[in-house]
C-alpha cells in the first residue's frame, strides 16, 4: 500500500513546529494557508467545491506541478463526498485537444481504499494513464500532454476484490463542445 503525505498531517506538524517558536496555530494557518489557483474558464459548480476545499485543492495542484490550475472540481459519488475528483490544465485554453493536463481522485472517507483515476487523451495514439491501489489520500496525479476534451475515470471500492463501487465515474477531462 503506497501512502501519500495528507496536507492535514503536514499542517499539523508544521503547527508544532511553530509552537516552538512562540507562534500560535491561528497565525500559522492563516500566514501559510494554500491559495488554489483556479482556471479563468472554471465553471460555478468547481468554483464551489474549490472554495469548500480550498486547501485540498491548493495541495494537489502542487502534486500535479507548475503552472496547473484547477479546471474542474467534482464531489462524487455525489453531495455525500466520499471521493473529489480534481482536474487541471495548464494554460488558458481548456477546450484545445492540446491542453496539458492532470488529474487527482481525493479520498474523503477515513479510511484506505481501493482507487483508481484514469486520464484519456483525445488522441488515441496518445493512449491513457493511470494510477490504482490502495490509498488513504489520493490516488494520481496522472496526466497526458494532450489531455483537453479526454476523458477521465474515477473508480473507488472498498477493496481490490469488492464487486461494489462507492464511486463509479467517467467525466470528460475538459469540455470541448
Amino acid at each position: 500500500m503506497r501512502s501519500h503525505l495528507s496536507a492535514k498531517s503536514a499542517l499539523l506538524a508544521a503547527a508544532a513546529t511553530v509552537g516552538v517558536l512562540g507562534l500560535t496555530t491561528s497565525q500559522v494557518a492563516a500566514a501559510d494557508r494554500p491559495v488554489p489557483s483556479i482556471s479563468a474558464a472554471a465553471d460555478q459548480h468547481t468554483r464551489a467545491v474549490v472554495a469548500a476545499q480550498p486547501d485540498a485543492a491548493a495541495t494537489l495542484g502542487n502534486v500535479c506541478g507548475t503552472g496547473y490550475k484547477v479546471y474542474k472540481a467534482e464531489q462524487l459519488p455525489d453531495a455525500t463526498r466520499r471521493g473529489t475528483l480534481f482536474v487541471y490544465i495548464k494554460g488558458d485554453n481548456p477546450a484545445s485537444n492540446d491542453t496539458p493536463t492532470c488529474a487527482i481522485l481525493d479520498n474523503n472517507t477515513d479510511g484506505a481504499k481501493w482507487m483508481k483515476i484514469k486520464l484519456c487523451s483525445n488522441y488515441t495514439a496518445d493512449g491513457c494513464a493511470s494510477d490504482s491501489g490502495t490509498f488513504s489520500e489520493y490516488a494520481g496525479p496522472v496526466y497526458r500532454a494532450r489531455g483537453g476534451c479526454g476523458e477521465v475515470t474515477a473508480l473507488m471500492k472498498n477493496s481490490s476484490s469488492s464487486s461494489t463501487y462507492i464511486i463509479n465515474a467517467v467525466r470528460d477531462s475538459t469540455n470541448c463542445n
